[in-house]
C-alpha cells in the first residue's frame, strides 16, 4: 500500500477500528485517537446481520463474536398481547455459512473490537480528538486537543455522526431527526426467547426484543420523539416500564426487570447521507460520519463495517489516492442509500399510520441486495 504508509483514524468505534485493523494488516502505520478517555461504547445491544459478520469474519473475531452473541435465523411479528403472527426464515445475506443474524451486547461487540485493534499494534491514544487540519497536496498536517501534532498521508473521519472531523474537512451536512425516537435496555433472557420479535403498533410504534447472549436480551420501544428533556434520566426506568406495560408475552417479564435508571438509553432517530464525495483531498468519511439512519433495517454497523472493508481495499490497489477515493464513493453511495432510505421508509409509512405498507417486501428486497458483496 505505497500511497499511504501513516494513516490517523479519528474515532474508536466501529467502523474506526475496524479501519484500523484492516490498514495494520495491509502493514500500514497507524495512529488512532478516540476523544472517551475510557474508549468504552455505553449501550443495551446491538444487532448484527450476516453482512456484518462477513465483515468481522475477515477482521479475524468472527469465532469470539460467535463465542459471545446469540445466533439465530428467524425474526417473529407478534400481536401487542403477545401472540405469535409469523415466523420468517431471515435471509443469510452473509452467505451460508453464518448465521442470518447474531445478537448481541455492544459493549462486547466494543471490546473484541478494541482488542483487536490493541493487538494490530496501532498506537491509540485516548481522551483526545483532532483540533485543526491543513492539507497540501503531499499530506495532512494535524494539531490534536492534547497540543500535540502530526503528519499523515491519510486522516480517516470516523467519529461518529456528530463528527467534527466532518465539518474541520469542509463537508456541511448534518445528521436531521425524523420524528421518532427509541428507548433502550438490556434485560435478562425470558426462557423461550431464541430469536427477535417485533410487534408493530400498541402504545408505540415498534415494539421489540433481541437475545444478545445466553442469558441476556436488549428491548427497544419506538415512539413519537419528545422534548429531550420531557423525562427526567431518573425517570427513565419508570417511563419505559410504563410504556411496555401494553405488550403481553415476554414483554411482562422483561418489563419487571426494568428497574435502573442508568441502564436505559433514549436516543431520537437521525437521518443524514452525504451524496456528495465522501472525501476532501486527504481526509476521508467512514460509517455515521457519512451515513446514518434508523436502525429499522438493522444495518447501521453492517454498512459501517463494510465502508472499512471496501476503504482498506482499494486503498491497497495501484490507483492513485483521489482515485481510490473517489471510487469508495462511487462503490458505497447507492447500496447505502437504499439502506438508508428503506430504513426512513418503514418509519415513515409507521409515523402516517400506512396500512397497507409492503414492509415484508421492503425488507426482503433490500436484504436480497446486501446477499452481494460490497
Amino acid at each position: 500500500m505505497p500511497r499511504v504508509r501513516k494513516v490517523l483514524v479519528v474515532g474508536g468505534g466501529t467502523s474506526g477500528n475496524a479501519v484500523t485493523v484492516l490498514l495494520r494488516r495491509a502493514g500500514v502505520e497507524v495512529d488512532l485517537v478516540e476523544l472517551e478517555s475510557g474508549w468504552n461504547v455505553r449501550g443495551s445491544g446491538i444487532t448484527l446481520q450476516g453482512n456484518a459478520l462477513r465483515v468481522l469474519r475477515e477482521l479475524g473475531v468472527w469465532d469470539e463474536v460467535r463465542a459471545h452473541g446469540f445466533a439465530f435465523d428467524t425474526v417473529g411479528l407478534t400481536a401487542p398481547d403477545g401472540t405469535v403472527l409469523h415466523v420468517a426464515e431471515d435471509l443469510r445475506t452473509g452467505g451460508p455459512d453464518l448465521p442470518a443474524t447474531v445478537g448481541m451486547q455492544r459493549p462486547t461487540l466494543q471490546r473484541i473490537l478494541t482488542d483487536a485493534v490493541r493487538a494490530s499494534g496501532a498506537r491509540v491514544r485516548l481522551g483526545t480528538t483532532v483540533e485543526t487540519l491543513a492539507q497540501d497536496d503531499d499530506g495532512v498536517d494535524v494539531v490534536f486537543t492534547d497540543g500535540a501534532a502530526g503528519r499523515y498521508d491519510l486522516v480517516v473521519a470516523a467519529d461518529g455522526r456528530a463528527s467534527a472531523t466532518r465539518a474541520l474537512a469542509g463537508v456541511p451536512d448534518r445528521p436531521e431527526p425524523i420524528g421518532m425516537a427509541i428507548w433502550r435496555v438490556p434485560a435478562p433472557r425470558p426462557a423461550g426467547v431464541e430469536r427477535t420479535d417485533l410487534t408493530y403498533g400498541g402504545p408505540c410504534y415498534i415494539a421489540g426484543y433481541c437475545p444478545t447472549g445466553p442469558d441476556t436480551v436488549y428491548a427497544y420501544l419506538v415512539e413519537p420523539n419528545r422534548d429531550r428533556g420531557a423525562v427526567a434520566p431518573a425517570a427513565y426506568a419508570e417511563e419505559m416500564r410504563r410504556l411496555a406495560a401494553g405488550y403481553g408475552g415476554a414483554w411482562a417479564e422483561i418489563r419487571e426487570s426494568i428497574t435502573d435508571p442508568g441502564q436505559v438509553n433514549y436516543t431520537w432517530f437521525d437521518q443524514m447521507l452525504v451524496e456528495d464525495a465522501w472525501h476532501r483531498g486527504r481526509v476521508v468519511l467512514v460509517g455515521d460520519a457519512a451515513h446514518c439512519c434508523p436502525p429499522t433495517l438493522a444495518q447501521g454497523a453492517a454498512m459501517a463495517l463494510e465502508d472499512a472493508l471496501v476503504l482498506t481495499r482499494l486503498l491497497a490497489g495501484d490507483d492513485a489516492l483521489h482515485d481510490a477515493l473517489t471510487e469508495y464513493h462511487r462503490r458505497r453511495l447507492p447500496r447505502v442509500r437504499m439502506v438508508v432510505e428503506g430504513s426512513v421508509q418503514l418509519c415513515r409509512w409507521l409515523m402516517d399510520g400506512v396500512r397497507d405498507a409492503d414492509v415484508p417486501g421492503l425488507m426482503g428486497r433490500t436484504l436480497t441486495a446486501l446477499e452481494r458483496h460490497p
